[in-house]
């Protein structure tokens, strides 16, 4: 069985895909299980598991290839079939229809559930920083 501690690696590279506008390692790690939900930066609020991978899915048509990022982790911890990690993704993004790259800094907390051994992400807040200063 994968320790959150690998996952976490995974879970960081999923995020990169995604930014680079490919969601599907992302869209694997997804649950199809109740409950499920997404705070998004847009500040909306998503509940159900198709609405939350429906949602989390679309989000990676703004991007394009040259987006880089890394997670910035905090904290992190699991216990029995929980886990979560919370801190900053920074990113350099490649936004579709702008010409130059997009510096983002996103406060996260996710939340994962061991789902036939495998760990699904169940819950995700992200919001803007306030910008340095």
């Amino acid at each position: 069985m994968e320790s959150f501690d690998d996952f976490l690696r995974r879970r960081e590279a999923a995020s990169n895909a995604y930014i680079a506008g490919d969601p599907e390692a992302l869209r694997a790690m997804l649950t199809t299980a109740e409950p499920a939900t997404f705070l998004p930066p847009s500040g909306a609020v998503v509940e159900g598991a198709g609405p939350v991978a429906e949602a989390q899915v679309a989000g990676a048509a703004a991007f394009g290839p040259g987006s880089t990022g890394r997670f910035e982790v905090l904290g992190s911890g699991s216990s029995g079939d929980l886990a979560y990690w919370t801190g900053r993704q920074v990113a350099s993004m490649d936004v579709r229809g702008r010409a130059e790259p997009v510096e983002m800094v996103l406060r996260t907390t996710e939340v994962f559930r061991r789902e036939d051994g495998e760990w699904r992400l169940v819950h995700r807040h992200a919001d803007l920083a306030p910008p340095a200063g």
